[in-house]
This record gives structure tokens, sequence and C-alpha cells, in this order.
């Protein structure tokens, strides 16, 4: 039979493609099946989280940092378990990133700590002497964008059927009681700054975009 085929070169091509096409059923359904679903820790992300996404989107971040764990023993002795699909069940789009000038932080909500991005932001050398990162602190003056925020919410919710207001997952509710969760979250994470500035603008109702963008860092584990 072997030997037909290979007399026969588009019977061979035919084979080959029923081959490999077969083979590659057989290795994507499984993953699919099991790691393309939201696994058990991963809840759709807040209001607040999600005005700190766009900024992470806005600054270009993606394009410095990755967000994903290859299965490789050299990357998981660094920085964890590696990614599987279930961790961005929720992500549009998702940040994988193609490129590392800096870090992986796919799991960086497991090791820094609101302080840290705040110093890090503002003067990147000065908790990391080496870095190659210009400063951001233009965030520390912009306003987060609460309401396009939680318009996407409002919308994957609708359109993608991403779990708000279900028992154990996030809460979204009304425009009023969204801004009152972005408003307890945003408190949490002020108290744990030092910049002046940044907490006076939230006495006078306003959330500013490092506030918003450690949020998201922060819901990366």
């Amino acid at each position: 039979m072997f030997t037909w085929l290979e007399k026969n070169p588009f019977f061979f091509a035919v084979v080959v493609f029923v081959v490999i096409a077969y083979a590659g059923v057989i290795e994507v359904l499984p993953d699919f099946a099991n790691n393309a679903r939201p696994i058990e820790s991963k809840k759709p992300y807040t209001v607040l989280q999600l005005a700190g996404r766009h900024v992470y989107i806005q600054e270009s971040c993606n394009a410095c940092h990755s967000q994903l764990i290859r299965p490789f023993k050299s990357e998981t002795d660094r920085y964890g378990m590696y990614s599987v699909n279930g961790e961005f069940a929720y992500d549009r789009p998702f940040l994988w990133g193609s490129k590392r000038t800096g870090p992986d932080l796919a799991r960086v909500g497991n090791y820094k700590t609101a302080d840290w991005h705040e110093n890090h932001m503002w003067d990147p050398t000065s908790v990391v002497p080496t870095s190659i990162m210009p400063a951001y602190k233009h965030m520390f003056s912009k306003n987060a964008d609460i309401e396009t925020a939680y318009a996407e919410a409002l919308t994957v919710k609708k359109v993608f059927n991403v779990p708000y207001d279900v028992e154990g997952q996030t809460k979204l509710g009304s425009w009023e009681e969204a801004q009152a969760s972005v408003k307890a979250e945003a408190e949490a994470i002020i108290s744990k700054m030092k910049n002046e500035e940044v907490k006076a603008a939230f006495e006078r109702g306003e959330i500013k975009e490092i506030v918003a963008l450690i949020a998201y860092l922060e819901s990366l584990k």
C-alpha cells in the first residue's frame, strides 16, 4: 500500500492531510474541553480593574511585558505555574505579548504590592536600579475612565455572557452600585499609597489612572 501511495502524489497528499488533521483534533479538542473554561479561581474583572486594563493597553505595556508563562522549567522556576487557557477566559483581547523587555506579569499580583507599583511607576530606577522603563508620572494626575470600563463590563455581560452578578463571582449591578464598589476598591489601594496628590484627588471624588492600573496588576495571579 505504501508503495502505491508513493507512486500517487495526490492520494499521498490526501492521506498525509487526513493523518495530520486527525492528530490535530486529538490534540486540540481535549484542551478546549478542559482548559478553555475559566479556572475556578478566575473571576470577571471589576470595573476598576477594567479601567486599569484600559490604561495598560493605552500605554502599550504589552509591548514590553508578556502575560504568558510557558511550560519550561526556567520560566516556572521564576514565575510559577505555567499559564493555561482558562486564565484568559475573560480577556478581550488577551495580552500575552510577544516580547519581554521587562519581566512577565502573569503572576505579578502574587508578589508585588500597591506601594511597590506606586514607586515603580513614579520612578522605575528607585526600585529596580537597572530598569530602562520610562517613568509614568502622568498616571498620577490623569483620571481613570470609569464610565468606559463600566460600559465594557455591561457589554461583555450581555454579549459574551460573562457571569457578573452570579453568586460567588464579581458583582456589577447598576451604575450607582458600580460607583460605590469602585470607590471602596480604590480606597483600599490608596490607603497603601504615599502620594498625597492621589489621596487628595480621591477626597474630591477623583480616581487617578495609577490607582486603576494597580487594581489591574494586583488581579494578575
